[in-house]
C-alpha cells in the first residue's frame, strides 16, 4: 500500500503548476541522484531533455523549462527565492553553462537541449527523458512520469517516487473513504485524529506541528502577497492582477504591518453578509495569481488549486471564527490532505489525465471536508461535504488559453472555494444516513470521467476556451 503523507499532499513549491513545473523538476534532481548512484556527475559531458505530452504542448506557458533547468542546477523549489530563481535563468540563457549539481559546469543551450517533443509516451501524458552523455560517450538515459501534485514515477516502476511504500506503515492504512470511516469507528476517534496518528508514524508531533505550521504560513504569505501586488501577469497575455483592486476596496482604511496583523485587520472590518463572497474570491484569486508569477505557493493538491484551501481556511478564520488556534488549522489540513490522498489513490489529481475536476474538483472536496471538521462535522458529515464539492466539478474541463495557469485557471480557484463552503454547509445540514452518493462512488466517478474525456480537454490547450479565445483577442 503506498502510505500517502498529509505532506506529499500539500507541498510547498513555486507556481504556476504543480505537474508542468514542480513534477519536473523533482524528476531533474531524481536524474542526479540517479547518475550518482551509477556514475559521477562530473562524468556527464552533455544533458538533453525531451518533453512529451501535455508537458510539451503546455510546458512553454507552464515554466516546465525552467523547472528542469533549475532543478539539474540543484536549486530547491521550497526556499529558493524569486531573485535567485530569475538570476539562475538569465545566467544560462546568457552563458549557455549550467552548473549541474550546482557544481559541474557543462555547456547547456536551452534552445537546443530542452526538446519540445508534440507525441505522447504510452504511461501518462506528462513525459519527461534525460538523456546524459558521459565521458566514454556513452549514454545514461532515465525516463520519467509526472503524475499530478509534483508526484514523478520513474519509467518501469509502479511506486510514486519518494513516497513511503511499506506495507501498513500506518497504523491505519487508508484507501479509500469506507477505510477512513471505519477507522474512526471502530476507534471513536475523529478524521483529524486517524490521520494524526498516521503521521506519527513517519515523523513527530513536533515535526508535524512544524511542518503544518510552514504550510499555513506559507499559503497565508501567497494570500498576503496577491493581496499586495499590482501589474500584468507574465506569460503575454497581459491578464491584470485583480486581488489588489478587490482587497483594496474591501479593507477600506484599516492599517496593519504584517500578515498576522492583517487578519485581525480584516475580522475588525466586520464583514457584511454581501462581501462574503467578494472576501473568498480575493482570497483564492490572491493565490493563483502569485502562483501565475511563479511565486511560492502550496500545492494543494496541485499548483493550479492552490489557491481554493486558503481561501476556504481563510474565510473561516476570519469570518467564521474568530478565535480560531493553530488547533483549528491543524485539523483543517490533516482532514483536506486525507481527502487529497483518497482521490490520488483512486482516481487521479493530475488535469493532464483528468481534466479540471481533478485540480479544482479535488481540493474544493479537499477546503469542504476541511471546514466541516473545524465547524463540528461527524466523520459521515465530513466525506459527504467532499462528495458534494466533487459531485459538482465533475466533467470540468482543463483548457489553458495560450498554456499558461491564468485564463480560466485563476476564477476557477474562486469558483472552487465558494462551492466547498456551499458543499460544508449542505453536508451539516444533511441527514448522511439517507444520502445516495458515497464518497467512494464520486471518486470512481470522476476517474470514470476521466477516462471517458476527450485528449484535448486534458491540459493540452487544443480545446475549449484555449481554442474560443487567443493571444490576439487578450
Amino acid at each position: 500500500m503506498e502510505c500517502i503523507s498529509v505532506f506529499d499532499m500539500l507541498k510547498i513549491s513555486v507556481g504556476p503548476s504543480s505537474s508542468h513545473t514542480l513534477g519536473p523538476w523533482r524528476a531533474a534532481q531524481h536524474f542526479l541522484r540517479a547518475v550518482n548512484a551509477f556514475h559521477k556527475i562530473e562524468d556527464l559531458t552533455a544533458v538533453t531533455i525531451n518533453l512529451y505530452g501535455s508537458l510539451s504542448l503546455t510546458g512553454k506557458g507552464h515554466a516546465t523549462d525552467k523547472a528542469v533547468i533549475l532543478g539539474l542546477s540543484a536549486k530547491d523549489p521550497e526556499t529558493i527565492t524569486s531573485e535567485e530563481l530569475k538570476q539562475t535563468l538569465t545566467q544560462i540563457e546568457k552563458e549557455h553553462q549550467l552548473y549541474l549539481g550546482g557544481t559541474h559546469k557543462i555547456e547547456f543551450n536551452p534552445n537546443t537541449h530542452l526538446v519540445f517533443k508534440n507525441k505522447f509516451l504510452n504511461y501518462h501524458p506528462n513525459g519527461i527523458r534525460f538523456i546524459g552523455v558521459l565521458k566514454d560517450r556513452t549514454e545514461f538515459i532515465k525516463t520519467y512520469y509526472s503524475i499530478g501534485g509534483g508526484f514523478i514515477i520513474e519509467k518501469g516502476e509502479k511506486k510514486t517516487v519518494d513516497v513511503t511504500t511499506i506495507n501498513q506503515v500506518f497504523p491505519y492504512p487508508i484507501e479509500t473513504g469506507d477505510d477512513l470511516l471505519r477507522h474512526c469507528n471502530d476507534t471513536n476517534m475523529s478524521v483529524d485524529l486517524v490521520v494524526l496518528t498516521n503521521e506519527r508514524a513517519l515523523r513527530s508531533d513536533q515535526q508535524i506541528d512544524m511542518k503544518l505550521n510552514q504550510v499555513w504560513e506559507t499559503m497565508l504569505g501567497a494570500m498576503y502577497e496577491g493581496c499586495h501586488s499590482q501589474g500584468v501577469l507574465p506569460g503575454g497575455l497581459n491578464v491584470k492582477r485583480r486581488a489588489f483592486d478587490l482587497h483594496t476596496k474591501l479593507i477600506g482604511n484599516h492599517t496593519y504591518a504584517n500578515p498576522k496583523e492583517w487578519i485581525e485587520s480584516i475580522r475588525k472590518t466586520e464583514v457584511k453578509f454581501k462581501e462574503i463572497l467578494k472576501w473568498v474570491s480575493c482570497f483564492a484569486l490572491s493565490v493563483n495569481e502569485v502562483n501565475a508569477a511563479m511565486g511560492r505557493v502550496v500545492t494543494a493538491p496541485t499548483n493550479g488549486s492552490a489557491g481554493v484551501i486558503p481561501a476556504v481556511l481563510m474565510y473561516y478564520i476570519v469570518i467564521e471564527n474568530h478565535k480560531a488556534s493553530f488547533q483549528k488549522i491543524k485539523k483543517f489540513l490533516l482532514v483536506a490532505g486525507e481527502i487529497g490522498s483518497i482521490f490520488k489513490k483512486g482516481a487521479t489529481i493530475s488535469a493532464a489525465l483528468g481534466g479540471c475536476q481533478a485540480e479544482i474538483g479535488v481540493s474544493s472536496a479537499m477546503a469542504a471536508a476541511g471546514l466541516t471538521a473545524v465547524t463540528g462535522g461527524s466523520p459521515k458529515q465530513i466525506l459527504t461535504a467532499a462528495e458534494i464539492a466533487m459531485e459538482h466539478h465533475l466533467g470540468l474541463t482543463c483548457d489553458p488559453v495560450g498554456g499558461l495557469v491564468q485564463i480560466p485557471c485563476i476564477e476557477r480557484n474562486s469558483m472552487g472555494a465558494i462551492k466547498a463552503i456551499n458543499a460544508a454547509t449542505l453536508a451539516m445540514e444533511t441527514d448522511v444516513d439517507s444520502t445516495k452518493v458515497s464518497l467512494d462512488k464520486v471518486v470512481a466517478t470522476m476517474w470514470a470521467t476521466s477516462k471517458d474525456m476527450n485528449t484535448n480537454y486534458k491540459e493540452t490547450s487544443k480545446g475549449g476556451l484555449a481554442l474560443s479565445v487567443g493571444f490576439s483577442d487578450c
